[in-house]
């Protein structure tokens, strides 16, 4: 997964513990497709720092046209997976690629509120299809959206002209109105960027 970006062991174990999580609960028992989870990681990203300005995983998310979506996530959920090897497998088939939990979730890496998000994000999405979840993380008023007119490539974008561009999502947009949730972020992320710098 890290191309870019250093990880703690929590960060891992925790973002492997829900794709557990939503690969046992989503789609009726069905196999959950690669699509699928890359969304409704940022989806669970999203809504966390909607609710508390605090990220749910602290990942980088690009504004790609199927986007938002995590580049390190991606990648590692592309072939086999290296930093979440101990979590899942993939499974290759022509148009799509599966995710196949190795083992049983656990909750120990989640506080009761974060419990309560994954429950209520599977509840919502649970029998969403990938192109669903793609059409809720682009509407109206999203970071998505708002950084892809911010910086004027909405219609490239949305017209398929271009498929990836290396800009970050700003996750700050559902906060920008709310001074103490802006707070808690940026105090945040520097909490994140000293762990990096540690391990680097």
């Amino acid at each position: 997964m890290s191309r870019t970006n250093t990880y703690t062991n929590n960060q891992i174990d925790k973002l492997g513990n829900a794709i557990i999580f939503l690969c046992e609960r989503l789609n009726g028992g069905e196999k959950v497709s690669k699509t699928q989870i890359l969304k409704l990681v940022y989806i669970l990203e999203e809504i966390s720092i909607c609710n508390t300005g605090i990220p749910f995983f602290g990942l980088k998310f690009d504004l790609w046209k199927l986007g938002p979506v995590s580049p390190d996530l991606y990648y590692d959920l592309s072939e086999e997976p290296n930093l979440l090897a101990s979590f899942i497998r993939v499974e290759k088939h022509q148009e799509r690629t599966d995710v196949i939990p190795l083992k049983a979730f656990s909750d120990d890496e989640f506080s009761d509120k974060e419990m309560e998000l994954l429950i209520k994000v599977v509840d919502r999405f649970k029998y969403c299809t990938a192109k669903e979840l793609i059409h809720f993380t682009h509407r109206k008023d999203t970071p998505w959206y708002l950084t892809a007119q911010k910086h004027g490539l909405l219609e490239i974008l949305e017209s398929g002209k271009k498929n990836i561009i290396e800009i970050e999502v700003d996750l700050t947009e559902v906060i920008a109105l709310d001074e103490n949730k802006m707070l808690l972020y940026k105090a945040h992320q520097e909490f994140l960027t000293q762990i990096q710098s540690l391990k680097n």
